[in-house]
């Protein structure tokens, strides 16, 4: 299975019969919060800032799609209005992972005919 995104509950997006797939290569950035104490001789501490702090966002995109396709991941991402959450499934060597994201940024663009391309910055969310 490739990466792909749904909504929470296991559900999928209106207007698909299943996971819809993000394309290859999308990236990753982690980010640590640490809390971090520096001393006068050079010596220093640190220690996680909260019990999950490790801070990511995906860029991910949907190239080239007909436009129905991405005219429903648009609304999808409307309707959530950057506060609700829904699933990312990320297909690696390690197997499936489930991470809840939030979606608060997506720009859609016209391809050719009525072929549209979306890139969308998905932020991980703890809660459950």
């Amino acid at each position: 299975m490739a990466t792909a995104i749904r909504q929470s509950g296991g559900s999928n997006i209106s207007g698909f019969s299943a996971a819809v797939p993000v394309d290859k290569g999308f990236s990753r950035t982690s980010t640590p919060k640490v809390h971090m104490a520096t001393f006068g001789d050079g010596y220093s501490q640190r220690i996680a800032d909260g019990i999950n702090n490790l801070q990511q966002t995906m860029g991910v995109s949907f190239a080239t799609r007909p436009k129905a396709e991405i005219d429903d991941l648009v609304a999808f991402f409307e309707s959530l209005g950057g506060v609700n959450k829904f699933e990312m499934i990320i297909d690696d060597s390690n197997g499936n992972e489930t991470i809840k994201v939030l979606c608060s940024e997506w720009n859609q663009t016209w391809a050719y005919d009525s072929f549209y391309t979306l890139t969308a910055t998905f932020t991980r969310c703890y809660e459950a």
